[in-house]
């Protein structure tokens, strides 16, 4: 895997903490105090960056109403058109420098994701520190190469893509000079069904293409960016809403301001389980072997007594000889008179082997 990658002062790596990015979207409604309002909230709950989208409806789609442009695949947004979801959804330009300003204020990352070349232009001269391509922009390979040019790091979604055009996308940034590139996993349903994740790809992916790998969650709840925490997800990105009963095109599978604090908090202590491969023991499971399993004598024993398993045994607690050795002592003699409860020690046995 890539080394690391540095997104403005967080730097992505195999012991660096996980990057979670609070995605704005839609669910701003149309009000830029709200989206200031949620630039503050994710910081609060412990975002380590917000990402807004960068388009008009017009430089994603055409205002076109024939079959091609309806939306009727099964999803939340059928029944519109795809001119009209973008023209309702979409971030206003003129909001972007404010946007970012209030970010700078509270102390987070603030980027964007293009959906042309007239974004990517408009957002690097805000002097984004990375870029996102969406999972239905990752065949837009000259798009990617055009991304990967401005030399910063370029975080592209899956969703939708198949493992050739993975290796497509990963090659355009690489054929433009750009090797910071992280490559999230990512179900392309809204919502996405916990039986779709398949988050073992997320570490797959990394050694498959030599990236950093994590997720773009559209599943409800937190269970999904937290185990793919556990498996070595270095970037989740979920959507974040103020309070879902707001409503927009993306509420339903959001984040409000307490589950996205709960999920980065548990991301949090995960992260502090994971720790590292360590084989050594701490001092409070060192005391706890104490407890363990060893050699007793279990009844009064006399001088001379040979030693079998009904006058020894391999009990709790651990004080005596390990118990992979009673192999070793039964038929040897006790050099004293023992009582029962007396830890089983080898200067309690007598030398000689009775059995030679």
């Amino acid at each position: 895997m890539l080394k690391s990658i540095k997104i403005a002062n967080k730097l992505l790596s195999d012991e660096s903490s996980t990057f979670i990015i609070a995605e704005i979207s839609a669910n701003h409604n149309n009000d830029i105090e709200i989206a200031k309002k949620m630039i503050r909230e994710a910081k609060r709950a412990g975002a380590d960056a917000v990402k807004l989208q960068t388009y008009t409806a017009d430089t994603i789609t055409l205002d076109c109403d024939n079959e091609y442009f309806q939306i009727k695949q099964g999803t939340i947004w059928d029944g519109t058109t795809l001119h009209k979801l973008y023209k309702e959804a979409y971030t206003p330009w003129e909001w972007h420098k404010e946007l970012m300003d209030v970010a700078k204020e509270e102390n987070i990352i603030c980027f964007s994701t293009p959906f042309d070349k007239t974004a990517v232009d408009f957002l690097d001269k805000l002097n984004v520190p990375a870029y996102k391509i969406a999972s239905f922009e990752i065949t837009d390979i000259p798009l990617i190469e055009y991304v990967a040019r401005k030399g910063k790091p370029v975080i592209i979604s899956t969703g939708i893509a198949t493992i050739q055009e993975i290796q497509d996308a990963v090659e355009a940034c690489k054929k433009s000079g750009n090797r910071e590139i992280i490559l999230l996993k990512c179900t392309s349903a809204y919502p996405a069904k916990l039986e779709e994740m398949n988050l073992k790809t997320i570490p797959n992916l990394a050694s498959t293409f030599d990236v950093i790998s994590g997720l773009s969650d559209h599943t409800l709840g937190i269970t999904v960016p937290v185990g793919a925490v556990a498996i070595g997800a270095k970037v989740i990105e979920k959507h974040f809403i103020l309070d879902r009963s707001m409503g927009g095109p993306d509420a339903a599978f959001s984040l409000n301001i307490e589950e996205f604090e709960e999920m980065v908090k548990s991301i949090r202590d995960v992260e502090k389980a994971l720790g590292k491969v360590n084989y050594t023991l701490s001092e409070k499971s060192l005391k706890n072997r104490e407890f363990s399993r060893s050699l007793f004598i279990c009844k009064d024993v006399c001088k001379g007594d040979v030693i079998t398993e009904k006058n020894v045994r391999s009990i709790r607690p651990g004080y005596g000889m390990k118990p992979k050795f009673i192999e070793q002592i039964l038929g040897k003699r006790f050099k004293e008179d023992y009582e029962k409860g007396t830890p089983l020690k080898w200067d309690l046995i007598e030398s000689n082997d009775i059995c030679k």
